[in-house]
């Protein structure tokens, strides 16, 4: 049971929507809404207790593209969380390849870097006492309806996933979202790793599935982000098993950090070829998700940025 749970990106899209759902569960005792802007933080938290009845949420401010915020956040937190939803993201503001003081392009500071600092920190200073979600997506292992191709490792070496998070092997050319599939990648077998150092916590990787009404496309290119938000995503991709509502996608969070069947140091997310339905894991789907070696080498690339 988690009563404390701490959501990063708390103000908006899945994040909200996804302590809307915790709110409403009695045995939800505080949710911690970590984000980097407080007026807007502040303007969601009043929203959601009038739509759940409930004053159990408290802003803490943290910025996960700018690690040191994110230290400082869990140095005033005052209580351990139960449970963490690593959900802040997105494709990396109008310059995603764009490097920041650590050495990471945009893209892999809002979407990893900052959590695993944030991971980290709350692990060092036993504020974490049972479980973490990190939210990964199904563009990880590539999604064929969608264009974007399986990744092709090319030997998983620490220097690969540095390169991917320096954007050294990347191109402005890219689509966005092969680029995002990449870091989400690099971060999935990341928490694997982290998952065998500490077999007392529970880890997992989930993505919400292909998920309408979230604020992930506001930074995309106009005609892509045009495409996503008012054709592809409620007109063209239901059809297609691509998306879903935003309810529905957070409530893969919300039933996915107290299912206890769902084991540590794995990739949820959804079958093969839609981003909707049930969830599997999807190492039946992409087997070098289990690669120890691949897990190793992209947790020592990331921690070599912090």
């Amino acid at each position: 049971m988690q009563e404390i749970v701490m959501i990063t990106g708390a103000n908006a899209g899945i994040g909200k929507e996804t302590a809307r759902q915790l709110a409403l569960k009695e045995e939800t005792q505080k949710i911690y809404m970590a984000c980097r802007n407080p007026q807007k933080a502040e303007r969601a938290k009043r929203e959601l207790e009038e739509s759940t009845g409930r004053t159990i949420f408290e802003v803490i401010i943290m910025d996960v593209s700018k690690p040191e915020t994110v230290k400082k956040a869990v140095n005033v937190l005052k209580e351990p969380v139960d449970a963490l939803i690593m959900n802040a993201g997105g494709v990396g503001g109008r310059t995603p390849l764009e490097l920041t003081e650590e050495g990471v392009t945009n893209i892999a500071a809002t979407n990893l870097l900052g959590h695993a600092v944030l991971l980290n920190e709350l692990i060092k200073t036993n504020k974490l006492t049972q479980m973490a979600l990190f939210a990964s997506s199904e563009v990880a292992r590539g999604v064929k309806k969608m264009g974007i191709k399986r990744p092709n490792l090319k030997g998983g070496t620490v220097e690969e996933f540095e390169s991917i998070l320096n954007g050294s092997s990347l191109s402005t050319k890219m689509d966005p979202m092969e680029v995002y599939g990449l870091t989400k990648l690099v971060g999935t077998f990341w928490l694997s790793a982290v998952a065998k150092e500490h077999p007392n916590l529970r880890l997992i990787s989930m993505s919400p599935g292909g998920t309408r009404g979230t604020e992930g496309f506001n930074d995309m290119p106009l005609v892509q982000r045009l495409f996503y938000k008012y054709i592809g995503m409620p007109l063209i991709m239901p059809l297609l098993g691509l998306s879903h509502s935003l309810e529905t996608g957070a409530k893969r969070f919300v039933d996915g950090i107290s299912n206890t069947q769902l084991e540590s140091g794995k990739f949820y997310a959804s079958k093969a070829n839609v981003l909707t339905g049930s969830l599997i894991d999807q190492a039946t789907l992409f087997p070098e998700l289990t690669n120890s070696s691949y897990q190793s080498n992209a947790s020592k690339a990331l921690n070599s940025f912090l």
